[in-house]
């Protein structure tokens, strides 16, 4: 296992998949990740269709028993890595303990160099998106 150090990587303008591909195999490496801006990831696809599919994902389950549904833009993100981690693993596990996931940019963080994701930045889609903010405004996340 290798890294040590702390990397802070800015998700405004990166796109959620490629950015949690990478992120979880960074994180299986050993690596320690704090990402800032979570609300700043983008989905791909048209607008109103992303938030469709979300919303009819909110109603499967029903009370007191699973899934549960994330609806803050810093869970939806983690959870998004989560699922590209083999989290029922002790080595999985022990990674996704390695991530932090933040809205906007914490005061401590504040001074830090915040890393960017090239391969992952919403140029590379040249269509359409809709950012994880936006997504969790319309599923019911209360600032």
């Amino acid at each position: 296992m290798g890294g040590t150090g702390r990397r802070v990587i800015d998700a405004q303008g990166l796109i959620l998949g490629r950015m949690a591909s990478i992120v979880a195999k960074r994180l299986l490496e050993g690596e320690r990740i704090e990402i800032v801006n979570a609300e700043g990831a983008v989905i791909s696809g048209k607008r109103l269709q992303v938030i469709k599919e979300r919303k009819e994902f909110l109603r499967v389950g029903g009370r007191g028993r699973g899934p549960i549904h994330w609806r803050k833009p810093n869970t939806i993100v983690r959870r998004t890595i989560r699922g590209m981690l083999p989290y029922r693993k002790p080595r999985g596990r022990e990674a996704f303990r390695r991530l932090r996931v933040h809205i906007g940019v914490p005061e401590e963080l504040e001074a830090v160099e915040k890393e960017t994701l090239p391969e992952a930045h919403v140029d590379r889609l040249g269509g359409r998106y809709v950012t994880v903010g936006e997504v969790a405004k319309n599923i019911g996340w209360k600032e």
